[in-house]
């Protein structure tokens, strides 16, 4: 996941809640968007 850009990591992000991925790889990505801080650029997305 390192190598995803900060936007690439939350498109990644809401396009897997909008195909329904697994809650596991879901619960990944928010991991990583946590451990960078993008909980705001996350909140802006919706």
């Amino acid at each position: 996941m390192n190598n995803l850009s900060d936007d690439l990591l939350i498109e990644s992000y809401t396009k897997a809640k909008e195909f329904h991925l697994s809650e596991d790889f879901i619960k990944l990505i928010e991991a990583e968007i946590n451990r960078r801080s993008l909980e705001k650029e996350l909140k802006q997305t919706s």
